[in-house]
């Protein structure tokens, strides 16, 4: 079936004109018609314009003149990124019809590259939580067990991808938003390095400059394919320049050290998940790689208390500049940002001076090792309402208990790679997460297509 091919396999029917984008255009509005109804991914679509662009596409295939290896390849976009034809909403009543006519940069390069978008995904409200569910346009569902979320806040796009509705969707990651959802649905999700992919015509930051744009894709190879189109430096982001000098500094090795960090000091883990990400590091390591287990040589103490108030303080701010917005906000942010304007400004200053230092000791993390491996989350999918699970293996624990694992990788600037492992004893995925030094995305990704090579997961498909 049509809706099942990978980006990459598009590419080749293409080329050797088997198949064209508009069939493959007609294809996906089919299937997001036969199973949105029951996940609730998509919160606005284009269909005429998705097929007008489909059919541009098929004519530059057909002279043999593609405006690069993306044109004709569906993908959606998550609703907290700009888009210039339909309106950025971030899960907000207030902000219903909220459009700018502008495309976030990282989208307009997609569409620059012949992409076809075909709508946009829901996410929770502010994109702020870890599952994906907000006053407009409700709650989103995992398509592996309907009742169970996708996570958050990239939950309406893991769910298309997915439930294959399209092969490949744009993300934003503030403290896991693309990787715990990739680990929760069964696919590829990229945290790339700081300002790799740089940003322009974006929403207001709550999140400091740890929110980064990435791909999400059911194999590494499409991952890459849309991580190559929208990264890049900009001008317009003058940190992205420093992003592309870092890259060319980074060697691959063959064999790689790789340090595996199964815990977080006390911080629960569900028994599943440690048993899977354990055999994947046998399987990495049975690949080549020199691998070690123990506890992750970074004090993040600071973090368990601070993480919070990042969001808090954000709110604060957003709240002060759109009056307008807050009035129509859920109460549970209106606390928040009550919380953020109670923070005295010293305490700000003391996060950035700890992001600073965070980001220095992450330099000489990677001296002795190239990659480490965590799962992607502590917890499998849970209740599709509920914001968080409150208990991970017997244990109660809090919003955060079941994101520990990412948000760490998020302020250090660090590239994260979520790849699948084996599912759980219910059919429910199971992801780790692997994170090198700043600039190491192709290894990161190269490391994730050999994993998959020896152990392919893309045949896996939810009944729906």
């Amino acid at each position: 079936m049509d809706w099942q091919l990978s980006a990459t396999e598009l590419q080749r029917r293409y080329r050797d004109g088997s198949l064209t984008p508009l069939a493959v255009a007609r294809a996906c509005l089919a299937r997001l018609e036969a199973v949105n109804p029951r996940i609730n991914a998509f919160v606005a679509r284009r269909d005429p314009d998705f097929l007008h662009e489909a059919a541009a596409s098929t004519d530059r295939h057909m002279q043999g003149r593609p405006l690069s290896p993306l044109d004709g390849i569906p993908l959606s976009v998550k609703d907290s990124l700009y888009t210039a034809d339909l309106p950025t909403t971030w899960g907000c009543p207030a902000l219903r019809a909220h459009a700018t006519g502008q495309d976030e940069l990282s989208v307009a390069r997609a569409r620059t590259a012949g992409a076809l978008i075909i709508g946009k995904t829901n996410v929770p409200e502010f994109a702020l939580e870890g599952y994906t569910g907000n006053p407009v346009f409700g709650v989103t569902r995992n398509p592996w067990n309907l009742a169970l979320t996708p996570g958050g806040s990239s939950g309406g796009a893991v769910a298309s991808v997915a439930a294959g509705i399209t092969p490949l969707a744009i993300g934003q990651d503030g403290g896991g938003s693309i990787r715990r959802p990739a680990s929760h649905t069964g696919l590829v999700g990229l945290k790339p390095s700081l300002s790799t992919v740089p940003r322009e015509h974006v929403l207001p930051s709550l999140l400091l400059d740890f929110e980064v744009i990435g791909p999400l894709a059911r194999t590494v190879a499409d991952a890459r394919l849309l991580f190559n189109v929208m990264r890049g430096p900009a001008n317009v982001d003058r940190s992205s320049l420093a992003a592309e000098q870092a890259r060319t500094q980074v060697r691959p090795a063959t064999s790689l050290r790789i340090l595996y960090v199964e815990r977080f000091g006390a911080a629960p883990l569900d028994p599943q998940i440690a048993a899977s990400v354990q055999q994947a590091v046998q399987r990495l390591e049975a690949l080549g790689h020199r691998v070690q287990q123990g506890p992750l040589p970074l004090d993040l103490d600071f973090y368990a208390e601070a993480w919070p108030q990042i969001g808090q303080a954000g709110l604060a701010q957003l709240f002060d500049r759109q009056p307008d917005w807050a009035a129509q906000a859920s109460p549970k942010y209106l606390d928040m940002a009550d919380k953020g304007k109670q923070l005295p400004a010293a305490r700000l200053w003391q996060v950035l001076e700890q992001v600073k230092k965070l980001r220095r000791d992450s330099v000489n993390l990677f001296h002795d090792i190239d990659v480490i491996v965590l799962p992607s989350a502590a917890a499998l999918p849970w209740k599709a309402e509920d914001a968080y699970p409150a208990r991970i293996d017997g244990q109660e624990v809090g919003p955060r208990g079941h994101a520990v694992y990412t948000g760490w990788v998020n302020a250090a600037g660090l590239p994260g790679l979520a790849v699948p492992c084996e599912p759980s004893r219910e059919g429910l995925p199971i992801g780790m997460q692997l994170v090198g030094r700043y600039g190491s995305d192709d290894t990161l990704l190269d490391l994730g297509a050999a994993y998959e090579a020896a152990h392919p997961w893309a045949q896996r498909w939810p009944t729906l």
